[in-house]
């Protein structure tokens, strides 16, 4: 391959600043921490409780947050063969949000039960998962009786469209109280997860990749087309069902455990194949791994305003450096590499 070389010391220098940025994200905060210090506490030689009880496992929720994000939005992107398509596509992120808005806002108008639900600590994880769970069923029934690709995308912009219906709904009828603490989870954190919390989060995670790893001939396969990939012998129906589930794996969990993170979804894979001049998935998953863990921890780092004690909504500095990505592809007109 003519440009192996050349991925090699792509890849290289992305582990490179993906190890730089992991580093700097720990070291910068409210109270800024010198590198030996993080270095030290990383491998066991000093003890920093802000660095293992509270920066490291955010730098690790952010690599997660990032890389999948990123994975999801590269597997719908190839999937729909739409340049905008991103890992909430499919509705995911609107049923989860919708999960979240029957307990918190649920809570003030049905009172009872979800008031009761509401006061234990895993109640908005599970309330979103469920979402997301209940949403991605039916978008699998639904593929499974429809050939069309772009059907089940219209499908699950639609439930979307039903779920941010019944979201404004509750929200006319809340408190201003109960509104603001679920437009608050809709800002999104990655600093509010335990160890506990991250390594249940990674389990989940690590199916999705897997799945998504499992998925890589049949999208390399899918970009030829539909019916140049049945000749080929592509099970078109599976290759299908394996993708929606890793982006709904990725992107539920995501969700769920630090709330809805816009544009890095869409615009990573878009900066991984500009980079990288090349459609195939053996080298844009991987790639995209990369670009999502350290923009997302580039973008943690700008919401902890360092030496300060504000803390900026992370989906706020994700959008305002995902728009102008996706406005700049736009604008060039270049040929999308699909």
């Amino acid at each position: 391959m003519p440009h192996s070389n050349t991925y090699k010391i792509t890849f290289l220098v992305l582990i490179l600043v993906l190890i730089a940025t992991f580093f700097t994200n720990i070291s910068l905060g409210s109270v800024s921490i010198p590198f030996k210090t993080v270095f030290g506490s990383l491998i066991g030689i000093s003890d920093n409780y802000i660095i293992q009880n509270y920066r490291l496992p955010k730098a690790l929720t952010a690599i997660l947050v990032g890389s999948g994000l990123g994975i999801s939005g590269l597997l719908m992107q190839t999937l729909f063969r739409n340049p905008l398509a991103g890992p909430f596509v499919l509705g995911i992120s609107s049923g989860a949000s919708l999960g979240v808005a029957l307990v918190i806002l649920g809570s003030g108008i049905f009172g009872g039960v979800f008031a009761a639900f509401l006061v234990f600590k895993w109640t908005i994880v599970v309330a979103a998962s469920l979402g997301s769970f209940l949403v991605l069923l039916a978008i699998l029934i639904v593929s499974a009786r429809i050939r069309d690709t772009m059907a089940i995308l219209i499908i699950g912009l639609m439930f979307g469209s039903i779920t941010a219906a019944v979201v404004s709904v509750l929200s006319y009828f809340s408190s201003a109280e109960l509104l603001q603490q679920y437009i608050f989870w809709g800002f999104g954190s990655l600093g509010n997860l335990s160890w506990n919390e991250v390594f249940i989060f990674f389990i989940i995670y690590s199916f999705g990749i897997l799945l998504s790893i499992l998925s890589i001939k049949g999208l390399n396969t899918l970009l030829l087309g539909e019916n140049y990939a049945k000749s080929l012998g592509l099970n078109i129906k599976q290759s299908r069902f394996i993708i929606i589930i890793a982006t709904s794996l990725l992107a539920g969990t995501i969700t769920a455990f630090a709330g809805p993170i816009a544009f890095i979804g869409l615009a990573i894979p878009h900066i991984t194949r500009q980079v990288f001049n090349t459609s195939n998935h053996k080298i844009l998953l991987p790639a995209v791994f990369l670009f999502g863990a350290i923009i997302m921890l580039i973008c943690d780092s700008i919401a902890q305003v360092p030496t300060s004690d504000y803390t900026l909504p992370i989906n706020a500095i994700t959008s305002l450096i995902g728009a102008p990505v996706v406005i700049w592809l736009l604008v060039r007109k270049r040929k999308m590499i699909f």
